[in-house]
């Protein structure tokens, strides 16, 4: 599949480079993973073995309560070296209860959702901007979303006030949306900050090169995507390229959409890393860890 870089952006000098990092890159992988094993086999600490892992998205909803009560969430996440952990929940309390927990571990992010119902309607509900207004002045919030929303809302103007709050609180907004929505959104606050969940709705290398060239203040979350990043577990070439030429603005999370996914959060975890750890160092690093760290974690003083 061939990569296509913006025209201007992107010139022939930096396409250049990017071509001879990768060829250098490759032609060392594969004596780079023999030595990484003869080290790992002799019991010294593997470059990456202790990397941390910034979870970008993860729900703990009222349904999880039960099975799942806090103290067991907490012990699961911090048995995963985890940097930190942006949590929603549904309502939106559900977040703090992790949080008064491990407040050093978990960043609550201001779910919009009372109900499951309130997923497809919270869009025409005129008093929700109110309430997230006030919910965003206790100063407990890290960010606002998980927020579900395609085309035919985008001009809700409950959805856009949204935006401006989160804007005016210098928060992220965790989008669910297809890219209308995220043309919207910046023509109407190019200053937002915006992560935009699952690589999108049509989460093609190219579409998203070109969209992270307009807007400097998009953030991509691979959530639920490694099989599209890497298929059988090798990452895919227009993955590697696009990772290695925006590794800055790219995170990860698990995205426990569903009770299930927290029983079988280390297995997912590890498949994350797997493909992680097929990037060199410093690309590695900053998706798993410090782009999360540099979006979440510096817009709120404790």
């Amino acid at each position: 599949m061939p990569i296509h870089l913006p025209r201007q952006s992107r010139a022939a000098p930096h396409k250049r480079l990017i071509e001879h990092a990768l060829q250098n890159y490759r032609e060392q992988r594969t004596r780079l993973y023999a030595l990484v094993f003869l080290t790992c086999l002799s019991a010294i600490p593997c470059a990456w073995a202790g990397q941390p892992f910034f979870d970008a998205h993860l729900h703990y909803n009222a349904e999880d309560l039960e099975k799942h009560p806090p103290e067991k969430i907490v012990s699961i996440l911090a048995n995963q070296n985890l940097s930190k952990a942006v949590v929603t929940g549904r309502p939106p309390e559900q977040a703090l209860l992790l949080y008064e927990r491990a407040p050093s571990l978990i960043l609550p992010i201001l779910g919009v959702y009372r109900t499951q119902a309130e997923k497809q309607t919270w869009m025409n509900d005129s008093s929700l901007p109110k309430r997230v207004e006030n919910s965003l002045a206790e100063g407990k919030w890290r960010g606002i979303g998980e927020l579900h929303i395609f085309a035919t809302d985008r001009r809700s103007p409950v959805f856009l006030r949204i935006v401006e709050l989160a804007a005016m609180h210098s928060v992220p907004l965790l989008m669910h949306c297809d890219p209308a929505v995220i043309d919207t959104l910046f023509a109407h606050a190019p200053e937002a900050k915006v992560v935009w969940a699952h690589a999108g709705t049509f989460p093609y290398p190219s579409l998203l090169r070109d969209y992270l060239g307009r807007y400097p203040n998009l953030y991509i979350d691979l959530s639920v995507r490694d099989d599209r990043v890497a298929p059988f577990g090798t990452i895919a070439e227009p993955w590697e390229w696009i990772l290695m030429e925006f590794s800055d603005r790219f995170l990860v999370g698990i995205d426990t959409y569903r009770t299930e996914r927290w029983d079988s959060y280390p297995k997912l975890v590890k498949k994350t890393q797997t493909w992680l750890d097929q990037l060199p160092l410093e690309a590695s690093a900053a998706i798993s860890y410090r782009n999360g760290e540099r979006i979440f974690a510096n817009n709120h003083s404790d």
